[in-house]
């Protein structure tokens, strides 16, 4: 019996092999996919070369616009999506049988998101679990800056980890749920206090005080001066590991700052600081969360607590 049910297996690729095919097929892009699944482009594609092998069926065409799915690769893609359902309902049962549904849940997130937003998803997520008879999950909060929260992520100290950088990191998979826009602020006795708008050339050519290399907000303000004025920002006057004490700085006088808008809303209706607006496009940037592995390692509640961010 267990030779005919090896044999059977023989010629069905793998889940991760499934997963992949599925994803290409649903974005179009082997790229895409392989972000998607946590692996490299090249690897991706080498795996998916194998299971056309394997099957004996050309599942993908190559296009100069990514791929396509052959009509076998419909309806093998389709097949597919069947077994990944099955598989994940199948982990569920087997976690719920053994009583190791998951209760607790370590969530590594920059300074804004932990801040101004997590706050807000995490009484969402347990309204949900509540409304769905399900016991509430404890979540420990690791806070830090976009490099940090990816590198939590990455050697398995965080499950789940939310950035707003807009470089993103390599070999996790990741979703945006989001968007924040930087904010110019000022002390209210500063001479742009009182002007209707300054350029962007000018923001750029004054020495702020800043977070830390690694910090997406930072890396945001220096992208968004090189896109768009071709030159480096000048040098920070000054450093500083959080936002509460770059707020700090600007309200003491020190200098300027760009942070983000969610950070400075109370400081700035309480007249502590004055947001200066400057004559271009907002510079904003994507909130995104990261996990290891591809989609389908995601359970429940992680899944949950990705939705309601997304749905906030």
């Amino acid at each position: 019996m267990g030779d005919l049910v090896a044999d059977a297996m023989s010629g069905v690729p793998d889940l991760r092999a499934l997963e992949l095919l599925t994803a290409a097929v649903r974005h179009g892009s082997i790229s895409a996919a392989a972000r998607e699944c946590g692996i490299a482009q090249q690897s991706a594609s080498a795996r998916l070369r194998s299971v056309e092998r394997m099957l004996g069926l050309e599942l993908l065409q190559r296009t100069t616009r990514g791929v396509e799915a052959t009509p076998a690769g419909e309806t093998v893609a389709a097949w597919a999506e069947e077994v990944l359902a099955a598989a994940e309902r199948f982990r569920i049962g087997v976690g719920t049988l053994r009583g190791e549904r998951r209760r607790e849940l370590t969530v590594a997130a920059s300074q804004t998101v932990a801040a101004h937003m997590l706050p807000g998803w995490l009484v969402a997520l347990r309204d949900r679990q509540v409304r769905d008879g399900v016991e509430p999950t404890t979540v420990r909060l690791i806070a830090g800056n976009s490099v940090e929260v990816a590198a939590l992520v990455r050697d398995g100290s965080a499950d789940l980890g939310f950035i707003e950088s807009p470089v993103l990191p390599d070999g996790l998979s990741r979703t945006v749920v989001g968007a924040d826009a930087l904010a110019l602020v000022v002390a209210p006795g500063h001479s742009w206090a009182v002007v209707a708008s300054i350029s962007m050339a000018d923001a750029a050519a004054a020495p702020l005080v800043a977070r830390e290399e690694g910090s997406g907000t930072r890396r945001t303000w220096e992208d968004a001066v090189r896109a768009r004025l071709g030159r480096e920002p000048d040098a920070p006057i000054a450093v500083l590991p959080t936002s509460a004490a770059v707020r700090s700085a600007v309200a003491n006088g020190l200098a300027p700052a760009m942070l983000s808008r969610l950070v400075v809303a109370d400081d700035v209706h309480l007249g502590r600081l004055v947001e200066v607006t400057i004559d271009s496009d907002p510079v904003t940037r994507p909130i995104t969360a990261l996990w290891r592995g591809g989609i389908r390692d995601l359970d429940p509640t992680r899944r949950d607590l990705i939705e309601v961010a997304t749905a906030v």
